[in-house]
């Protein structure tokens, strides 16, 4: 039996309240509030939430196979819907690394069997993330998994022929090298932030120049080779001038920036509280700014949650042993609508833009981060913009629960989040799986 929904009253991207119909996955009608019929629909009120395409999230870390105590396929899924999340892009540092068709398809099939959000594989560049040979990248875009985003995130493509013939290779099929830009060699047992404060607190400086040494390098690779590049989770002001000249010079760079990036400064790591502890580090106010700026000025094209997580082991410990990453699907939306949207740097269609659709077309991924139209997919999401939410970890969907905000309130909250057409959240619960 086909499910009809009627969203009563919701306002597309924060404009004036519409009614809409969700049927065979597809929204088949959007009319005046009050005014949409369907025999047998199951009704939603919508009044006063804002409704936003589907969000993407183009860096997940869902751990399996492999690290399955952390996360799993399943609860990063579960996590993703909760924020608002209808597809998202598993990275490829898992044990065994996704290096081959085999493992892609592995978590493809996990993703489909979870159901609450479309799980797109991403594939290594390189063999074991070893940076020494390239992976499977042809039969992993061929495969049924369809890759198009190959990262050694976690890692850096340090050597420059090895990444000049990934940006070569991908070109063949429309694929796109997701660079974590860090210069292994100037971060060797680097804890936070280099600066004054890194000084202060006797923890070993990470320096912005080695971010911005490898997005230098990559983007002129990118210009000659005529290659698509994106850059993972900018941190620094520097790099998003780099950013910001190669796109001046017709260069086919993206880049995202992270929202603990846009919230959090290195003040924090005083405390030397290990979930603050992340790669790359906290920086600066002025680099916050900085990123900030960018994302509104669309230097920088996209939010990405980079959720990592852990487990308890692995962060609930001294400093220098704990492990690096935030878990961030399920505060993504709140923090940037208190980075971005309260301080006026982005209107909700900016935020569809940034969160939906450019990730989608990033990642050439289809049926997602598509506008709220008649005939166009129904995923979709429903945003209290009123409701402030405060932060428990131990509510997170997440195995993980080592979110940085735990105990902060942040604004809105998702009351309901449609996967072609079928609710995953509604009321703000979690609610049965949309299987494949």
């Amino acid at each position: 039996m086909t499910e009809t929904f009627i969203v009563r009253s919701a306002r597309i991207l924060g404009g004036e309240p519409r009614d809409l119909v969700l049927r065979d996955g597809v929204v088949v009608e959007i009319t005046d509030p009050g005014t949409a019929r369907a025999e047998g629909a199951i009704e939603v009120d919508a009044a006063g939430l804002i409704a936003l395409p589907g969000l993407v999230d183009l860096h997940t870390h869902l751990r399996e196979p492999g690290r399955e105590d952390a996360e799993t396929v399943e609860t990063g899924s579960r996590a993703a819907a909760a924020g608002g999340f209808t597809a998202v892009f598993a990275m490829a540092n898992t044990d065994p690394v996704a290096d081959t068709a085999g493992t892609v398809e592995q978590v493809l099939r996990l993703g489909q069997e979870a159901g609450y959000v479309d799980v797109q594989p991403v594939g290594a560049v390189t063999v074991g993330l070893g940076g020494q040979q390239l992976a499977e990248l042809g039969a992993m875009a061929t495969s049924a998994a369809q890759v198009r985003v190959f990262s050694d995130d976690g890692k850096c493509v340090h050597d420059a022929v090895i990444m000049r013939r990934a940006l070569e290779y991908v070109k063949a099929f429309d694929g796109v090298i997701a660079q974590h830009a860090q210069e292994p060699r100037l971060t060797e047992d680097a804890q936070m932030n280099e600066g004054a404060l890194s000084g202060v607190l006797g923890l070993r400086g990470w320096p912005a120049v080695a971010e911005e040494a490898i997005i230098a390098r990559d983007v002129l690779l990118a210009e000659h080779v005529g290659s698509r590049l994106h850059v993972c989770h900018v941190s620094t002001a520097g790099s998003v001038e780099l950013v910001r000249w190669a796109k001046s010079r017709g260069i086919d760079v993206t880049a995202e920036v992270t929202p603990h990036h846009l919230l959090l400064t290195e003040e924090l790591v005083a405390s030397y509280d290990p979930v603050y502890k992340v790669n790359p580090p906290l920086r600066s106010a002025r680099d916050v700014q900085a990123l900030r700026e960018a994302l509104a000025d669309g230097t920088i094209d996209i939010v990405a949650t980079d959720h990592a997580p852990h487990p308890v082991e692995d962060k609930d410990c001294e400093w220098g042993a704990a492990a690096m990453g935030m878990v961030g699907l399920e505060t993504a939306l709140g923090v940037v609508a208190e980075a971005m949207v309260s301080t006026g740097l982005l209107d909700w269609a900016g935020v569809a833009d940034r969160m939906s659709h450019a990730p989608a077309r990033i990642g050439r991924l289809e049926g997602h981060g598509r506008p709220i139209e008649v005939g166009e997919p129904a995923n979709l999401v429903l945003v209290d913009p009123e409701a402030s939410r405060t932060v428990v970890a131990s509510d997170l969907q997440s195995r993980s629960h080592n979110t940085p905000y735990a105990g902060r309130t942040l604004p809105v909250s998702v009351v309901a989040t449609f996967l072609r057409g079928r609710p995953t959240v509604l009321d703000g619960v979690l609610v049965e799986a949309v299987t494949a």
